[in-house]
């Protein structure tokens, strides 16, 4: 990272890595959301489904981001 400081090319990795942990958020929540609709849990359904629909959302922005900026600055 010190060899990228102050760079394009630093925030387009640490853009990937932020996408790479809401990628990582997506598959958990959604495993979890799977389990508890499984058990029955219609009130925890609820709320993680709406965490990983902010979770999407955060991702898309993220995504936006790279697409529109981040990665052609740092080519």
């Amino acid at each position: 990272m010190e060899e990228y400081e102050n760079t394009p090319a630093l925030d387009a990795g640490l853009l990937a890595a932020a996408q790479a942990v809401e990628h990582y958020e997506i598959s958990r929540y959604g495993t979890l959301r799977i389990w508890v609709g499984k058990l029955g849990h219609r009130d925890a359904v609820k709320l993680l489904d709406a965490t990983l629909a902010e979770q999407k959302k955060s991702d898309d922005a993220l995504a936006k981001l790279a697409i529109s900026a981040i990665n052609a600055e740092a080519a």
